[in-house]
């Protein structure tokens, strides 16, 4: 018998609804809850590394996640100058395996909608535009409460743990958009007016594109004046950029977010409530394994719960130890890219990425 019998999963992005569906598919009752009026239907791309596909695999999903998406085995890097120079092409570690792609990009809500259609199908009662009043009215009820509801996790408040994500001095605009013929993987432009240039493409016409800066205080700018913002920063940049920046046209489409950082260092866990995903730990996108390490936090998580008769201490240790340390070497490696950056040092970063890139090749 399974450790739990019903479960509420409080969050519906990738932590909450891998954990939701691995629960459901091995025979665990589960409602999954989230405050959201719906599924997402704008946002810009994500960035998927083969640890994350490795788990998408498992939740059933691969096919259509490979469907939507766009593989792609390299990295390039390029020059800030006239021409947008490649300067090097890198192939990425597949870390989810010699049969799986290094890297996938895709329209973030189109995961979203595959991911929350699973749950469905394998029986997991979704239930949008829904928070409880407070844990005390959801606990007595369920076997087990997980929150992955984010980095404002409603849930982290509740438990009255304090640790809350961190600016670390950079902010980013990104895009959704067109995708030029000429972008077929990741490429990043260091320097110039920003510390990265960088685009990913998503299918098979789009990409997202993304620009990062000294973080700035941008929430008085309209969506025009975002957009005329972004497009002149990325003036910046050519090669495949000259194009991108043509194609920057819809404001609705262009955002700014700061970069924030946190870690619950030591157990996630209070009783019969636990923590997953950014409600956990968060890092800047420099390494691209925020959506990775949420996924894994959810396979590692689920596979205990349905291995395991009972909700121990043993249980949680073993949770604890496969994944805390791991969580930390990932955010404080992103951190650490952050740093180098901030402070115009020329750091390791081949070097710090493949060290990375070699421990999350390893399961969770």
């Amino acid at each position: 018998m399974p450790a739990v019998r019903n479960v509420l999963v409080v969050g519906g992005g990738a932590a909450g609804t891998a954990v939701a569906i691995l629960l459901a598919e091995g025979g665990v009752s589960v409602e999954l809850i989230d405050l959201k009026p719906d599924v997402a239907a704008l946002g810009s791309g994500i960035t998927l590394q083969g640890n994350a596909l490795r788990v998408l695999r498992q939740l059933g999903v691969w096919e259509r996640i490979k469907a939507e998406g766009y593989e792609f085995d390299t990295l390039g890097l390029r020059a800030p100058d006239p021409a947008g120079t490649l300067i090097a092409e890198l192939t990425d570690i597949r870390t989810g395996g010699e049969d799986l792609p290094a890297t996938l990009g895709m329209y973030r809500p189109t995961l979203a909608k595959i991911l929350i259609e699973r749950a469905r199908e394998v029986g997991v009662t979704v239930r949008f535009n829904t928070r409880p009043a407070s844990l005390d009215d959801i606990t007595a009820k369920y076997d087990l409460v997980i929150g992955a509801d984010g980095l404002r996790s409603w849930t982290r408040g509740q438990l009255g743990i304090d640790v809350e994500p961190q600016p670390v001095g950079m902010g980013i605009w990104r895009t959704f958009t067109k995708r030029p013929a000429s972008v077929t993987r990741t490429d990043l432009f260091y320097g110039g007016p920003a510390y990265i240039a960088g685009y990913c493409p998503t299918g098979a016409d789009t990409l997202y594109a993304y620009l990062v800066e000294d973080v700035r205080d941008r929430s008085g700018l309209s969506p025009e004046e975002a957009l005329a913002t972004m497009r002149e920063l990325a003036g910046a940049y050519h090669g495949p950029w000259d194009e991108i920046r043509e194609n920057l046209t819809d404001p609705a489409r262009v955002n700014y977010t700061a970069f924030e950082s946190h870690i619950i260092d030591g157990p996630w866990h209070r009783g019969n409530v636990v923590l997953i995903g950014d409600a956990a730990h968060s890092c800047p996108p420099t390494l691209a394994q925020g959506a990775a390490q949420a996924l894994e936090d959810a396979s590692v998580l689920a596979e205990l719960l349905l291995r395991e008769d009972a909700l121990t201490e043993s249980l949680w240790s073993q949770f604890t130890a496969r994944r805390l340390d791991r969580a930390k070497t990932v955010v404080e490696a992103s951190l650490q890219l952050t740093r180098w950056q901030l402070a115009h040092e020329r750091g390791d970063v081949p070097g710090l990425m493949a060290r990375v890139a070699h421990l999350v090749a390893s399961p969770a």
